[in-house]
């Protein structure tokens, strides 16, 4: 049985009304987000950051065991929603710093809103010349078509005509934040799980620092993802797919989810027309001239984190699995006068790559036993919001890149499961900034201090369950 909210609505618990409650609870969070502001630039000042993100972490698990048999009602829910409302409005004012990734949003809106095509232009292209100032010195990986959707593309062209781009951005992402929290509480209201469940998300300082500080686009995608199931346990086939195709069009992950919710929607192609007919117009200017060099790009050279990734890669290589490969090539070759065609493969043969074509084999079995899981579990509400979880953890756990704000896309999720495992890496991944900002290594003891704990748990804990 789920557990239940043990308060009627409208009763006091311990003397207090419950708004006052979520009050008192969202104090000291309020409070982590008003020193996150006083630090200012969170890269110069690093360490005293994620001390007080930490301590924010303290206060959330706090927050979420006084509030657990907090009353399912309007009121309350409101309460919580002010006050994730009130922490983002103060980071807002942080400056976005500990990820670069605003500087391209504000680039591509400026060659959007110029009138050019970014997915063919790539930032130091010469037709871009007349645009470039202070933000394209600063821009990272200025050789590098953008690799982002046209809805998104839309939200940076619509903030690069507006004065003070980067508030805007954060402005739009925050507002689709703040619409995840309050899908996910009426999600655990369906699902009759405890409100307080939802803090995980709505009250996390990993989303808070990642949306409203960083500015992070992420957020709107997912919540195209939560909307889509949320309309699908309502049996709202087409609103559903509506939301789904928002949030493809924001960023492209929620393309790997279409199967498994195809397959638990009542009316299966009433979902999936929509999706299919708008991404079919919309790739239209991204693939006319091929497949964006900006993806494979991504693809084959982004790399940082990975959990699996980071240690397969040195293994092939300690294992000399290349220089076999590469053995087995020059017998075929032997064999086979065909020289040119197997000369094709020799450039692909190095650790790193035959590490991300063995991940991708995985993240290809995870789509594909998620295309199952209806046939093997109940068709409930619960076990769509279960899949859900399981397809995004597995696939965010093969990544050959994994940043801090990717575990959005895990979050809400876990946060309705309260799945401990992901719940405790969505505080040891904010040590990923560590290597990226002070002279420090990755590998082993960052690495180990994200992960090691992670898989303890998770192992302790496999299970994905809204029960």
């Amino acid at each position: 049985m789920p557990e239940q909210n043990q308060t009627r609505p409208g009763s006091h618990v311990h003397g207090r009304s419950p708004q006052l409650r979520v009050a008192v609870a969202a104090i000291p969070l309020i409070a982590m987000c008003v020193g996150l502001l006083l630090l200012g630039d969170p890269v110069q000042r690093l360490e005293a950051t994620l001390t007080i993100l930490g301590a924010g972490f303290v206060a959330l698990l706090w927050a979420e065991r006084s509030l657990r048999n907090l009353p399912s009602v309007r009121s309350t829910t409101i309460a919580i929603l002010l006050a994730a409302a009130a922490m983002r409005m103060l980071l807002l004012a942080v400056p976005a710093t500990l990820s670069q990734d605003t500087l391209r949003y504000r680039w591509d809106g400026r060659v959007v809103a110029a009138g050019f095509n970014p997915y063919r232009l790539a930032p130091d292209a010469p037709e871009l010349a007349a645009l470039r100032d202070d933000l394209w010195e600063a821009m990272p990986h200025r050789e590098v078509a953008t690799v982002y959707p046209p809805l998104a593309l839309a939200c940076f062209a619509l903030a690069a005509k507006l004065p003070a781009s980067l508030l805007v951005l954060k402005i739009l992402f925050s507002a689709a934040d703040l619409l995840i929290c309050a899908l996910l509480l009426a999600l655990a209201q369906r699902l009759e799980l405890p409100t307080a469940r939802v803090l995980w998300y709505a009250w996390n300082p990993l989303v808070l620092i990642e949306t409203a500080g960083m500015g992070h686009l992420d957020a709107l995608a997912v919540a195209g993802c939560v909307a889509a199931v949320y309309f699908l346990v309502r049996a709202r086939c087409a609103s559903a797919g509506l939301a789904a195709s928002l949030g493809i069009l924001a960023k492209l992950g929620p393309l790997v989810a279409l199967p498994l919710w195809f397959r638990h929607s009542q009316r299966r192609w009433r979902f999936l027309a929509l999706p299919l007919c708008l991404i079919a117009v919309a790739a239209i200017p991204i693939t006319s001239g091929g497949l964006p060099p900006g993806l494979v790009t991504y693809g084959v050279s982004w790399e940082f984190n990975g959990p699996l990734y980071e240690p397969l890669w040195r293994l092939i290589e300690q294992s000399g699995l290349d220089t076999w490969l590469a053995q087995v090539l020059d017998r075929l070759k032997e064999r086979n006068e065909n020289h040119d065609f197997w000369n094709l493969f020799y450039p692909y043969l190095y650790p790193r790559l035959l590490a991300k074509l063995a991940l991708a084999v995985g993240m290809l079995t995870v789509v594909a036993v998620s295309w199952r899981t209806r046939r093997r579990l109940r068709a409930t509400v619960s076990t769509v919001v279960a899949a859900t979880g399981v397809l995004f953890g597995g696939l965010f756990i093969l990544s050959a890149t994994v940043y801090p704000w990717y575990l959005l896309w895990v979050l809400p999720w876990a946060a309705l499961a309260r799945q401990r495992a992901w719940l405790a890496l969505s505080a040891l991944l904010l040590l990923s900034y560590l290597p990226q900002h002070r002279p420090l290594e990755l590998m082993p003891w960052i690495f180990v201090a994200i992960w090691l704990p992670f898989f303890l748990l998770l192992l302790r804990e496999p299970r994905w369950s809204t029960d």
